[in-house]
Formats: structure tokens, sequence, C-alpha cells
């Protein structure tokens, strides 16, 4: 996060916590540690949750209840805390605004990512996901007019092509039972096309949302994600098949795994800015290939794989690490991007700059406006 310094030019730091704690020192010098640590693990187990429930219980089933459970745990959050009411309040009366970010966000979203685990699994849709910040950085140049740079043009090539590579190369290694080229290609143009999605639901967030607290917002937002995906499930997919024990699973994904990563990583960036949030997710795509060799699910990554994997990282790194303070300050803020716009950074730079966007990869927008974070965000859909 960056804060205006004396000069009026952003100081590098991260703005005031809430709480009254400086960001990442508040609350002992473990807390910030133990929530990234706990923000990757919770990511890897929901992915490595998410592939073995979709084998098993049809994709939108799994979607609808994940989304369900999340939205009962967000709710009960929020309207704990006065500002949470208000926040709730302001969201829900906007409808138009809340069933567009609600389709993108989470219908169009998780049918993408899920039915794309089912083909590919989850370590390489994971990896896809990964790919938001490099994502948002294509759409926003070239839908939303942002500027771009050589380093963030190289790492989005890079990471593509680390993706790529790693779908192809990993699924070749799958001795036998790996997917064929056909589901390769199906599975990963589900996941490609679910993270777009994505990128384009931080643009919408940002544009009609910025003034409201992200876990404000998100029981307006997971609400109507959740009667779209039922719906949709009621009426297309059978559900008599699924088990207790699958509803379970389901709902230990949506409640134990999913809603507390909107929460931690939320807290992340407020102690330690979108950057080092981003950050974070490049680990996941590692920890989850290695979970699904440890479970059986998978053979042992080989040595490419992993080198394609860090190849991927590595141009996500440099998208997300692309912005300089400067610049990020002196360019205009687009009209949409990944994140909402906080009110302290609107009222102290004078322009309407997002902070990240939490995401179920853990990785954030990585817009020039991002720079300059916010004490609100916009919510990250975890995975």
């Amino acid at each position: 996060m960056v804060t205006q310094g004396p000069s009026g030019r952003p100081s590098g730091h991260a703005p005031a916590h809430p709480s009254g704690h400086a960001p990442g020192g508040g609350g002992g010098r473990a807390v910030v540690p133990a929530l990234a640590v706990g923000m990757v693990v919770l990511l890897s187990a929901g992915w490595l949750l998410s592939g073995h429930l979709v084998a098993g219980v049809p994709p939108l089933a799994v979607a609808a209840g994940r989304t369900a459970t999340a939205f009962v745990a967000i709710t009960l959050f929020a309207v704990l805390t006065p500002r949470g009411r208000n926040g709730v309040r302001t969201a829900a009366a906007r409808p138009r605004t809340v069933l567009v970010l609600a389709f993108l966000g989470f219908f169009a979203y998780y049918t993408g990512t899920l039915l794309g685990t089912r083909y590919v699994g989850a370590s390489r849709v994971g990896l896809i996901v990964s790919l938001l910040p490099c994502i948002t950085f294509v759409v926003g140049v070239l839908a939303f007019r942002e500027a771009n740079s050589r380093r963030k043009v190289l790492g989005t090539v890079l990471a593509g092509c680390g993706a790529v590579g790693f779908l192809l190369a990993d699924g070749a290694a799958a001795a036998g039972g790996g997917p064929g080229t056909g589901a390769l290609l199906s599975g990963g143009l589900l996941a490609f096309g679910g993270t777009f999605t994505y990128a384009f639901y931080g643009y919408v967030y940002r544009a009609r949302m910025a003034d409201v607290p992200a876990l404000a917002a998100l029981p307006a937002v997971t609400g109507a994600g959740t009667l779209m995906l039922g719906l949709t499930a009621v009426l297309f997919v059978p559900l008599g098949g699924v088990s207790a024990a699958d509803w379970g699973g389901v709902a230990v994904l949506g409640g134990v795994l999913t809603a507390p990563v909107f929460l931690i990583s939320h807290e992340l960036i407020l102690r330690k800015g979108p950057l080092f949030t981003s950050a974070l997710g490049l680990a996941v795509p590692f920890l989850v290939r290695l979970g699904e060799w440890a479970l059986g699910s998978a053979a042992a990554p080989g040595a490419p794989s992993v080198l394609l994997i860090a190849a991927s990282a590595a141009g996500v790194w440099l998208t997300v690490g692309g912005t300089r303070a400067g610049t990020a300050a002196e360019a205009p803020a687009p009209a949409s991007t990944s994140t909402s716009a906080g009110t302290s950074a609107s009222t102290s730079a004078g322009t309407s700059a997002p902070a990240a966007a939490p995401h179920p990869s853990g990785s954030s927008d990585p817009s020039p406006s991002s720079a300059v974070a916010a004490e609100t965000t916009a919510p990250r859909n975890p995975s």
C-alpha cells in the first residue's frame, strides 16, 4: 500500500490499520507470518478439496454449495460490526450492480474453474488462476486503456508461456491416467475463461462499489451468486446422487476454506499491502501439485513441470511488481479496475485508486493505480 508523503508524493508505506496498530506490526511480530501461512494453506487445501469433490460431484453443485456456505459465514461476520451492517444495506440497494458482480465473480468464475478442474485437475487450474494479475493487466490495457510497461508485458508473456507449457508437459508426463489433449484444451479454456471473467469483475467492482467496504459488499454479491448457481444446479444438474458426505465436503470448502481467505487476505492487504499478498499466491500451485502427489491423485512432478511452474510464478511476480510508486501516483485512475478505490486513498491522493482485489490465487490487481492501496479492498474470490 502507498500513502502520501509530506510532498504529496507516495511514501510507500501502508496506511494506518483500522485497529490502530501499525500495518505489519500490530498484534505482535508473529501475526503477519501466521496470517500468511494460514492463507497459503487454506488456498492450497481449497484447491485440493475442490479437485477431490468435482471428481464425483457435479461441478455446478459444488459451486452452488460452496458459494452458499461462504455467503452464510461472511454474512455472519459482516453483521457483527456496525460498519459492516451499514455497508450491507448500501450494497443491497444496488441490485443491478450486485447481479453483474455475482455473475462475473461467482457464477462464471466458479463454473469455469470448477469444470476445468474436473477435466485437468486442481494444480493446473490453480496455476491458471494464479495468472489473474497478468490477465487483469491485459484486460486493462486492451479494454480500459491502462498504462503498460516492458516489465509487465515481459512478465505476462513469461507467465502465460509457463502456464501453457505446464499444462502440456505435466499432462504428457502423466502416464496413462492423465487427461488427453482434448481434455487439456477444454479444461484449460474453461479455466482461462473463468479467470478472464474475474478480471472484468474487478473492474466493475471498482466502478460501482468503490465506496462500500469489501467485506460489507460480499454478503449481497455472494447471496446473488448463490441464487444464480443454486437455480442452475437445481434445473440442470442431477443432485439425487450427491451423498451427505459430499455435501459436508462442500460445506467445509465454502465455510472453512473459502470464507476465511476473504478475511485473512483483507487483513494482510491492510497490514502489508497488495504486492505482499499477491506474492503469497505464487506458492500455491507448487503446494497443490505436491499435495496431489502426496494424496496419490497424480504422479510425482518432474523437473520440467517444476521449472515451468517457477517460470509462471516469476512472470506473475514481474507483472505485480512492475509498478513504480511515482508512476502509480501520476497515472490517471481508469474507469474501473480489479479493486475498489478506498476512501482514504481517494481523499488523500485526490485520485480514485484501488487496492488489490483479494482473489483465490492470492493474486491482486496489477494495474498501475493498484499501487495506491486503500483501507477497503475488492473481495478476493478464494478457491
